[in-house]
């Protein structure tokens, strides 16, 4: 089953591949996005994702879309956290289930990459040292 989801919750990346996951499927490969604790030579206090949930989940269902048509998925699916997110929490869950590792590799990096051209929600970085970076 599908999942294209904007959520303010903690993402289980455990769920999205059970959910993912087909019959006919022999591998359903992931990414899953954390938050790291340095960007821009700066130390990461936190960050905060934020922004239509509407626009959002139209933006990740247009990226799954896009890699259906270019690849023989079975089942394909993005998750991601909104609000202010903590050193190490999950902002991203990809998963894509299909019959061989190579498409479904190649299905989960173009989603990756779309979703960081495309920014679905805007995001400000915290720092350290008082200072915040952001990216609409």
């Amino acid at each position: 089953t599908q999942m294209v989801e904007i959520t303010s919750t903690v993402i289980s990346p455990e769920s999205i591949v059970a959910a993912t996951r087909t019959a006919d499927s022999g591998c359903v490969a992931t990414y899953v996005g954390l938050i790291r604790d340095n960007n821009n030579d700066k130390p990461v206090a936190s960050v905060e994702y934020r922004g239509s949930g509407e626009h959002a989940a139209k933006v990740l269902q247009s990226i799954v879309d896009e890699a259906k048509k270019r690849w023989p998925v079975n089942e394909m699916s993005i998750v991601h956290r909104t609000g202010i997110l903590n050193v190490g929490d999950i902002n991203l869950v990809i998963a894509v289930a299909a019959g061989h590792r190579g498409e479904a590799f190649a299905a989960c990096s173009f989603a990756v990459d779309e979703f960081k051209a495309r920014r679905p929600t805007d995001k400000t970085e915290r720092y350290l040292d008082g200072t915040a970076s952001s990216a609409f």
